[in-house]
């Protein structure tokens, strides 16, 4: 398939083959996270947490480059390297770091990674990129924010294609690339970003232990309602972007007296977002961490996701991991999480900007409480099957074989030429013959 000239070669190889002995014994990983898990609150925090924690307990040596503000020295024996960050121009509160420094640079190649695993899209990529090339090592990238969704909200239109462009030369330059859900693979298929037998799913999961019904609490309750704990709650626990679509929630309650809404998190809306909902029965909270957090989740009747634009979800996937239904958006990899066939029975979907459809599964939750109680149930057993360790572990075995093995056919291919070259202009060796006395 062309675009733009160029033609992207459809792969049509059997699949690479499971490499036992290499996943048999210890790697060195070097991964390349912006911004940093540690120190900034998004989606993609506990999956990357909980996978280094499981590439360490699989005996892998792990080292982690991210921005340098907040960051541990170690985490789960993990070396952390803190590279100096700017904010990113369109999003204030985004760290952004190059990661290309001579003192990262050296610490990198001293540590002879196996492999190096970058997410995506963002500027420390670009450095990741320019250490694997450099270093001569196999690349995955892992994307985790749909930016050309982002950009029509943030700037101009005419943006997204360039977009594109860049992420299609990030991936292709890439091993293999890892996304979070179906969707973002179709839409890297429509977009022909690379050929689909380079793209791998990274399981969902979620941490059933931390976000977990025992968790509902009457104190935070009360602080959620603001001393009203008898009222039906709803939540919302995030980012405040622009992107997440958040002043649907406006129309939302607006549409439903006597019922109060609570916000968990913070971002670059959050003083919009404060205006919009001031007069209204509203709490914002701020940021929560840790058991705080996973009492916020439990102690609301229903969370609400308006966002049309996320990658997978993680707060869907913690709010039912908690027992607590979610009427979400029918868009990005929300559907993922809540399949059509689990529609109704773990969680409900509503069509993009379908208001009605919206406050009328709302109202069903929380006026029938033995309904919201039993697909709260439901949900639960659902998110007890998403496994972090077992994600970790087809990504460590499988994946990154699959990369190596790529890297490897790359770097035959690209021999080839040479090859042929030395056999047509160099004189071949000179046989000598033995002659017995």
């Amino acid at each position: 398939m062309a675009i733009g000239g160029k033609e992207i070669k459809e792969d049509l190889e059997e699949a690479p083959p499971l490499l036992l002995d290499e996943a048999m014994r210890p790697r060195r990983v070097a991964l390349f996270v912006e911004p940093s898990p540690f120190a900034y609150i998004s989606g993609y925090k506990n999956r990357f947490q909980n996978f280094i924690k499981h590439l360490r307990e699989m005996g892998d040596e792990v080292i982690v480059v991210t921005n340098h503000e907040g960051v541990p020295q170690e985490f789960h024996g993990a070396k952390v390297i803190g590279s100096w960050s700017f904010p990113c121009p369109m999003y204030g509160k985004v760290p952004l770091s190059l990661a290309l420094s001579p003192r990262i640079i050296s610490e990198v190649a001293k540590f002879k990674p196996d492999i190096i695993h970058a997410s995506s899209p963002g500027i420390m990529v670009f450095g990741a990129l320019a250490i694997a090339k450099l270093l001569g090592v196999p690349l995955v990238m892992s994307y985790h924010t749909h930016v050309p969704v982002y950009i029509p909200r943030y700037t101009f239109s005419w943006l997204v294609e360039p977009m594109w462009q860049v992420i299609r030369f990030l991936h292709r330059a890439a091993d293999l690339t890892l996304v979070p859900s179906a969707a973002i693979s179709k839409d890297f298929e429509t977009a022909q970003v690379i050929s689909a037998n380079r793209i791998r799913l990274w399981n969902k999961g979620v941490d059933s232990a931390s976000f977990h019904p025992r968790f509902r609490s009457h104190e935070m309750r009360v602080r959620l309602s603001d001393g009203e704990p008898d009222k039906p709650l709803i939540i919302h626990v995030g980012r405040f972007g622009r992107e997440k679509n958040l002043d649907f929630l406006k129309m939302v309650m607006d549409r439903l007296p006597g019922v109060r809404i609570a916000f968990i998190g913070d971002g670059p809306y959050r003083t919009e977002l404060e205006k919009m909902f001031e007069g209204m029965p509203a709490v914002f909270t701020g940021m929560m961490q840790g058991e705080e957090l996973s009492q916020a989740y439990a102690s609301g009747d229903v969370f609400v996701m308006p966002s049309e634009s996320e990658t997978l979800g993680q707060v869907v996937l913690e709010s039912m991991s908690s027992g607590v239904p979610v009427v979400a958006a029918r868009a990005g990899g929300i559907p993922d999480i809540i399949p059509e066939d689990q529609e109704g029975k773990t969680s409900f979907l509503f069509s993009p900007g379908d208001l009605d459809g919206c406050v009328g599964k709302v109202q069903l939750l929380l006026t029938n409480r033995e309904f919201r109680d039993n697909m709260g149930r439901t949900a639960r057993a659902e998110m007890e099957k998403c496994d972090w360790r077992a994600a970790s572990k087809t990504i460590r075995n499988e994946f990154y074989n699959a990369a190596i093995w790529y890297w490897r056919k790359k770097r035959a291919e690209l021999a080839q030429p040479l090859q042929w070259l030395a056999q047509m202009f160099l004189p071949a060796p000179e046989v000598r013959s033995i002659t017995k006395c």
